[in-house]
């Protein structure tokens, strides 16, 4: 007999504005617990001192994390001058200190446009969840082993300077998975002679949602305490509100019967690699699909609609 799991079968996407000192994988415990969920998963670490954004996946909404995983990000971030720290932030060792030269915005402007803005190289750091023979890169650093890292293409996609005031940075990103904002405002240092490391940093987009559209956890406690985990559900939104970018498709009853069953069912118009999938009689959001060669094939299915 299948073991029943514990909690609410509770199905949703929850906008987290995550604060300082939480690490992801406590702030997303104390989620699972408050709505009493029987499964929740996060769609992208935040370090403990980071604020800002946490999409967290409740349910069914767990197996489509790994598209909020890709998408673009946006942060805003602080660049303290003129100190470097092993692990690249405020949260670190000192290991080397020099001089601010005197610097004015339109030089700093002009330097994040030409060398920082684009299609860009870099090297992740030793203080990072990346893993190497088996062991994450921050076990070996806290060792006080540093293995050398191969470089690697992310996009910054837009790269402002909000304001400077010696010796702090105020930065505006856009940028790709797997950019590491640590390493970017190290670069900055270096290359404007002084080093650098990061001082404060806030995720204010994560793919299409917005920090303006998330909850903080204390209003999350609060709800609870007068209501219980029932009272929590009005935040969630729907699981498929996350795979919007991709083409919807609607399936009589025939052809939903079929495609809940995980069989292919043929598709009366040109389709994609990846399709929103819904049955037509009650609008329910029932996967996503691969459309292309006449075909619409499950790719992933929600559980509810299989028997």
């Amino acid at each position: 007999m299948a073991r029943r799991r514990k909690g609410r079968p509770v199905t949703g996407i929850l906008l987290l504005d995550k604060a300082q000192g939480w690490s992801s994988n406590g702030v997303l415990q104390k989620v699972r617990w408050l709505f009493q969920a029987q499964k929740a998963g996060h769609t992208g670490a935040l370090d403990p001192m980071a604020t800002g954004l946490l999409p967290i996946c409740l349910g069914e909404a767990t197996k489509f994390t790994r598209f909020l995983l890709d998408a673009d990000k946006a942060y805003l971030a602080t660049a303290c001058l003129g100190v470097r720290t092993d692990t690249l932030d405020a949260e670190g060792q000192v290991t080397e200190q020099a001089l601010v030269p005197d610097l004015s915005e339109e030089a700093i402007r002009q330097l994040l446009k030409t060398e920082f803005t684009g299609d860009v190289q870099q090297v992740p750091p030793m203080y990072s969840a990346l893993k190497r023979d088996g062991k994450k890169l921050y076990e070996l650093a806290r060792q006080g082993i540093e293995i050398e890292r191969e470089a690697r293409p992310v996009t910054i996609h837009r790269l402002e300077l909000l304001g400077y005031q010696a010796p702090e940075l105020q930065l505006d990103v856009d940028c790709s998975k797997g950019t590491y904002i640590r390493t970017l405002v190290d670069d900055i240092g270096t290359a404007l002679g002084c080093g650098a490391h990061l001082s404060a940093l806030r995720r204010t987009r994560h793919g299409r949602f917005s920090l303006a559209q998330a909850v903080t956890l204390d209003a999350l406690i609060e709800r609870h305490e007068q209501g219980g985990p029932e009272a929590l559900d009005e935040w969630l939104m729907p699981l498929d509100d996350l795979l919007q970018d991709f083409p919807r498709v609607d399936l009589d009853e025939s052809e939903a019967n079929r495609f809940s069953h995980g069989n292919p069912v043929p598709l009366a118009e040109p389709g994609s690699a990846l399709m929103r999938v819904y049955d037509d009689a009650d609008h329910a959001f029932m996967g996503l699909g691969n459309g292309l060669d006449g075909w619409l094939r499950p790719v992933r299915l929600v559980s509810s609609q299989v028997d």
